[in-house]
């Protein structure tokens, strides 16, 4: 009997067509960020059991623009960019769980396959979309600086239609860039069942985080978040209330696999 290898689809003979390496996972990249705050409900109506809303500030949400390059460990993509560079926009919430809060991601698009087979992997709900974000430079006047007064925009598109727009205006340095994605995040994992009426074959609730994180000055400033309504998305309904703030930062990331929470709904021991 043949012998296939390879982390993910397609496994073959010599796992070189293999769609992903397998972690740990290397990220580099600029974030653009717009925290809001919108209805408590239309945040918990995103959060199936056994997830709860966050304690404090249920209603809060961050839309980011990330416009990232990302290899394996070997580092062979960078030397084949179109395997490394991508981009991607989501929108993140905070919950709790077994009384610790956890960041979510209900909403993400991205343009490139690998990164969203990762997201098969990771539990992050990842679409295909036209992602786009003002890149800064040091030089001529194309491009903001990463200083009081840069000014970053970023859009989102799905299907043909927009989905979201914002633009940030730095002010001045700060802590961090936000508070909504500062936490592990809890996902599910799931896979329908093959069997038409059946349970799902895969459903998990898993916690994932940062293996290792260094980032630059993280600024932040005002910000103008504007939300679309489309006949095959949702983002919509997380419609702005108020805005908190907008917020820009370079990082570096590496994720290494995460832990299992709950299977089908039943919490491990120890949680």
């Amino acid at each position: 009997m043949n012998e296939v290898t390879g982390f993910f689809y397609p496994r073959t003979a010599t796992g070189r067509a293999s769609l992903l390496p397998a972690p740990p996972w290397h990220y580099s990249g600029d974030l653009l960020t717009v925290e809001y705050r919108t209805d408590p409900a239309r945040v918990a109506e995103l959060l199936p059991a056994p997830l709860a809303p966050a304690p404090d500030d249920p209603g809060a949400v961050a839309l980011i623009w990330a416009d990232w390059q990302s290899c394996g460990d070997g580092g062979a993509e960078l030397l084949d960019p179109v395997r490394a560079q991508y981009r991607e926009c989501f929108a993140v919430v905070r919950c709790s769980f077994a009384g610790r809060v956890y960041s979510r991601c209900v909403y993400i698009w991205v343009d490139a396959d690998f990164a969203l087979a990762r997201g098969l992997v990771q539990g992050y709900p990842k679409k295909l979309g036209s992602v786009h974000q003002t890149r800064p430079h040091p030089f001529g006047r194309a491009a903001p600086r990463i200083a009081p007064g840069g000014v970053f925009a970023g859009t989102l598109a799905a299907a043909d239609r927009r989905l979201a727009q914002a633009v940030v205006t730095l002010r001045e340095q700060a802590d961090a860039n936000g508070f909504v994605n500062a936490h592990p995040m809890a996902h599910h994992r799931w896979m329908p069942s093959i069997e038409k009426g059946g349970p799902d074959a895969l459903d998990e609730l898993i916690a994932s985080g940062s293996a290792s994180f260094e980032a630059g000055p993280a600024w932040r400033g005002d910000a103008t978040l504007e939300l679309f309504e489309s006949p095959a998305e949702e983002l919509a309904r997380l419609e702005v209330r108020e805005i908190i703030g907008g917020y820009y930062r370079q990082v570096g990331v590496t994720w290494d696999g995460g832990r299992v929470l709950a299977s089908r709904g039943v919490p491990r021991s120890g949680e």
